[in-house]
């Protein structure tokens, strides 16, 4: 991952504080009105939400797993999918209890909760982790950044299909995609650190074996 994506990582958690701190104000709630009516009713970007479904996230994921174990043996990669999808899936349904905040047109107490979007983040978390190990075994950078042109278009489309739905505010979506994203770069971070130290091990071994033989 190249290092110009790490101060993004920095300004996208502190726009989740941002949102955070404003989303209960009432220009943020003009925002969230606004979008609304923007974006609601477009049918074919309120069917996008099944690509946000977690039966989707849990059979992507599955096949992704299934993929680093067989063919990679790649289980530092295993661990990355299970920070992202599983951890990042947790955090958000923590976060949602924590913050309560109710989804658009349900009373509160028979409310399900919305902030951050889980669509959005986790969402962004699998599919940019699926292109994260797809890019891996590309030869092109063309093919390369398409897949990640994929993965962003995807990733917006199913965070808007909740406002198109009518079932989360534009605030709830935002906030999901920068959590989602800054906990994204955090264990892309960690996974190359150890990668680099996993190669940097081997090249030793292999120089011993070397110089005894």
């Amino acid at each position: 991952m190249k290092r110009v994506f790490y101060p993004l990582a920095m300004a996208t958690l502190l726009g989740f504080f941002g949102i955070l701190y404003y989303y209960q104000q009432e220009p943020a709630r003009e925002l969230d009105e606004q979008a609304a009516s923007w974006f609601g009713g477009i049918g074919w970007l309120r069917d996008m939400s099944v690509v946000g479904e977690q039966w989707m996230i849990f059979a992507v994921s599955f096949l992704l797993l299934v993929f680093l174990w067989a063919f990679r043996q790649n289980y530092r990669g295993m661990l990355f999918v299970f920070l992202t999808v599983g951890a990042g899936n947790a955090l958000n349904h923590l976060l949602q209890q924590w913050f309560a905040r109710p989804m658009p047109g349900f009373p509160e107490e028979v409310a399900s909760y919305g902030f951050p979007s889980n669509h959005a983040m986790v969402g962004l978390l699998y599919l940019f982790t699926l292109a994260y190990f797809l890019g891996e075994r590309v030869g092109t950078k063309s093919l390369r950044l398409a897949i990640w042109l994929a993965a962003i278009l995807l990733t917006l489309l199913t965070a808007l299909s909740q406002v198109a739905s009518g079932v989360q505010y534009l605030s709830d979506v935002l906030a999901g995609l920068f959590l989602g994203y800054t906990l994204f770069v955090l264990v892309a971070i960690w996974y190359e650190m150890r990668e680099r130290q996993f190669r940097k091990r081997q090249y030793m071994r292999t120089v011993e074996r070397e110089d005894v033989n």
